[in-house]
């Protein structure tokens, strides 16, 4: 259990980090749940998708800087910086706690917490 979550973890990120959201559809459940404590609401597999394809779309040079990643039964919680550059050539870093449930290889909810301040300028 703990080699497959930490093999879904890392790629997961990898995904995200390369910009290949198919892979990142992969290890989604078709009924996941994402959820972010800037709207205080869930995502469906599609909506989350189409935000990672927003952002990812502005934001260059995603590098995740993994801080630490703690593997419990059913899941992980992993904190990171997200490091990016904006189109105007500013730099991000996001400082990002997140929880993911896994059943059956796939990520079935996931909860995201960040300063939203610290990506406003993705989504300017």
């Amino acid at each position: 259990m703990t080699d497959a979550t930490e093999t879904i973890a890392s790629e997961f990120f990898a995904a995200i980090e390369r910009g290949d959201l198919d892979a990142v559809r992969e290890i989604y459940s078709p009924h996941v749940e994402v959820w972010h404590n800037v709207t205080g609401k869930s995502q469906t597999r599609e909506e989350n998708l189409a935000l990672l394809r927003y952002f990812t779309g502005r934001v260059s040079e995603l590098r995740y800087e993994v801080l630490a990643r703690e593997i419990f039964h059913g899941g992980f919680v992993q904190r990171h910086v997200l490091h990016g550059k904006l189109e105007s050539g500013d730099s991000i870093a996001a400082a990002v706690c997140l929880i993911a449930y896994i059943s059956t290889d796939r990520i079935e909810r996931l909860y995201e917490y960040l300063d939203p301040a610290a990506v406003r300028g993705a989504f300017a």
